[in-house]
């Protein structure tokens, strides 16, 4: 048992680190490596948050489909994180509902 349980741990050390990359609604793919991710189980509208604080963007499931939102706030995550209803802050202060508007990336 003991030797099962070494050799799964260096099988485990020795596996090599991949990134995990996600397609958004836009067909873009985005690199995940820099983002630290949280799965939801809170909302019925969000099912996982990665942000980049260094980038200030933020990757978001919602439905099944990730979207990717540029230069928001650290205080803004961190509030939709607290929110009491994630799904009413993620769509009042977020979720943008045409291309240009805020959070937008394609600038």
């Amino acid at each position: 048992m003991v030797r099962a349980l070494a050799l799964l741990f260096a099988q485990l050390v020795a596996a090599p680190i991949v990134s995990e990359t996600v397609e958004t609604g836009d067909r873009r793919l985005v690199d995940l490596a820099t983002f630290e991710c949280r799965d939801i189980n809170r909302s019925t509208v969000l099912q996982r948050v990665c942000y980049d604080r260094a980038q200030h963007d933020l990757v978001v499931a919602t439905g099944g489909f990730y979207a990717r939102y540029c230069g928001v706030p650290a205080e803004t995550v961190e509030s939709l994180l607290g929110a009491p209803s994630m799904g009413q802050f993620f769509n009042r202060n977020i979720r943008r509902e045409a291309a240009g508007g805020r959070y937008d990336c394609s600038a």
